[in-house]
């Protein structure tokens, strides 16, 4: 490799890469299935991978030990007890919260604790504000805020970076209503352009009186949050996202004096102290346990602390500084791509620099004439040769519709045609938006990519040139 012309090329572009070879050796020994079947995963965004050494101290855990639902008293229930409530006080370790002002919820994933927020938030007479570069979940959230008279504001993105307007921001966070409780929202790293929000909106956004859900999903993954510097009111988390196993748990972290305005619109087993069929009654539990419904998934929640250590044991610093210097290279080479007419092969969606932005490179791909690939033609000739990424609009429409041009007066028109009142497939959609692409071409870097991954990336895309 150290004669290879090329990566001499992206040494001298990059010569801070060596100073991530922690991960490499970690490759070879703890993800050594990716270079043994041939994988070039690039969907870091979509979920993180797993490190054999979780897998064994966590099976272990439970091989060596007998653990009870933890709605109990007895011995494995206190057993199982102890180790859900130390994942939760380590979680909170993790992102630098005072326990005295953080909670940690646990939730089936990120989208679960959004919805606790949206099911919960007192919206009447209020504000609902976020940005068009948010995740499905949080735009779901409006679907709460609507019926009990929260008024709902998008702040647009623009072309070609997608970074908010700064001074429509200013505005809007400047009119909070006055006779009720006002929710801002928006994501740290955005999971469709990978830029990276502005953290300081939070206290600006605080300093005029708004909460502020900051979904940081995307963002943890590959860089810290201090909770010690910024102070977002709701941060919901999935934890594959991060490190991979397990899947299906997520979390929400709430500060205290937030949470004390949620209103939760029924009760669940786990969620309450007392409840009564003939009195018609029933009393909520004091903090985390009310909002975490039925049985928590207490034999898994112990590999979340597993996880957390094995991203500790790297260092945000090694995985941030992987992966800005092998973003900058994709980047680098994807946009000087040309066909022989000297069209570009690539269009990006957000920056083509590495300053305030992650890891994902949103693009589609175009033929010689300026026409783009259709965005599945690229996943299907991708998957012949084992490369994982992952084409849409990633569940985020809004930052979709700004990046591929789509425009309200269409939307609109698609939908009020006859029979798309109920019912719109995606077919439908397309043909609606006929000559438009329908999604784009996502190619995450994560923790454990290195500099052949993104070559054979690379490759593959030179082989759409003419």
């Amino acid at each position: 490799m150290q004669t290879d012309p090329e990566f001499v090329a992206f040494l001298r572009e990059f010569p801070t890469y060596p100073t991530t070879h922690l991960i490499d050796d970690l490759r070879a020994v703890e993800y050594a299935r990716l270079d043994l079947g041939g994988h070039i995963y690039l969907d870091y965004t979509g979920g993180g991978l797993y490190a054999e050494s979780q897998l064994r101290r966590h099976h272990r855990l439970l091989a060596e030990h007998v653990f009870g639902n933890p709605h109990s008293s007895n011995p494995t229930s206190q057993a199982a007890t102890q180790l859900v409530e130390h994942t939760r006080e380590y979680i909170l370790k993790f992102f630098n919260a005072d326990p005295g002002e953080y909670l940690a919820i646990f939730t089936s994933n990120a989208s679960g604790a959004l919805k606790l927020i949206g099911e919960s938030y007192p919206f009447a007479n209020g504000r609902y504000l976020l940005t068009f570069d948010n995740h499905n979940s949080v735009n779901g959230i409006r679907e709460f805020a609507h019926p009990r008279g929260g008024e709902v504001t998008y702040i647009p993105v623009a072309l070609p970076d997608m970074r908010v307007d700064a001074s429509q921001l200013d505005r809007e966070l400047a009119q909070p209503s006055p006779s009720g409780h006002n929710l801002f929202a928006y994501p740290a790293q955005s999971n469709f352009s990978s830029v990276k929000h502005p953290l300081e909106w939070i206290e600006k956004a605080h300093a005029h009186g708004w909460d502020v859900l900051l979904d940081a999903a995307a963002f943890v993954p590959t860089n810290q949050l201090d909770l010690s510097k910024v102070k977002p009111d709701f941060v919901p988390l999935s934890f594959y996202k991060m490190f991979g196993y397990p899947t299906g748990i997520g979390a929400l972290l709430a500060r205290k004096p937030a949470l004390e305005k949620l209103h939760r619109p029924w009760f669940a087993g786990g969620t309450i102290t007392v409840a009564s069929v003939q009195g018609g009654k029933y009393y909520l539990a004091e903090g985390a346990a009310a909002f975490e419904d039925g049985t928590l998934d207490y034999l898994n929640i112990p590999a979340i602390e597993i996880g957390l250590k094995h991203i500790e044991s790297i260092g945000y610093d090694v995985i941030s500084e992987r992966v800005h210097c092998l973003t900058g290279w994709l980047l680098k080479n994807l946009t000087e791509m040309k066909h022989s007419n000297g069209v570009p092969l690539v269009r990006v969606y957000g920056p083509t620099r590495m300053e305030g932005r992650g890891g994902a490179v949103t693009v589609n791909f175009y033929d010689r004439d300026n026409k783009a690939f259709d965005h599945r033609f690229i996943e299907e000739q991708a998957n012949k040769i084992n490369i994982s990424l992952r084409t849409g609009c990633f569940c985020n429409p809004g930052a979709g519709e700004v990046a591929l041009g789509i425009s309200r007066v269409e939307l609109d028109v698609c939908f009020t045609q006859p029979g798309h009142e109920n019912r719109l497939t995606i077919e439908d959609f397309r043909h609606c938006i006929d000559g438009k692409s329908s999604g784009a071409v996502r190619i995450s870097v994560g923790m454990v990519t290195n500099f052949k991954d993104v070559q054979g990336l690379l490759a593959f895309a030179r082989g759409l040139l003419s």
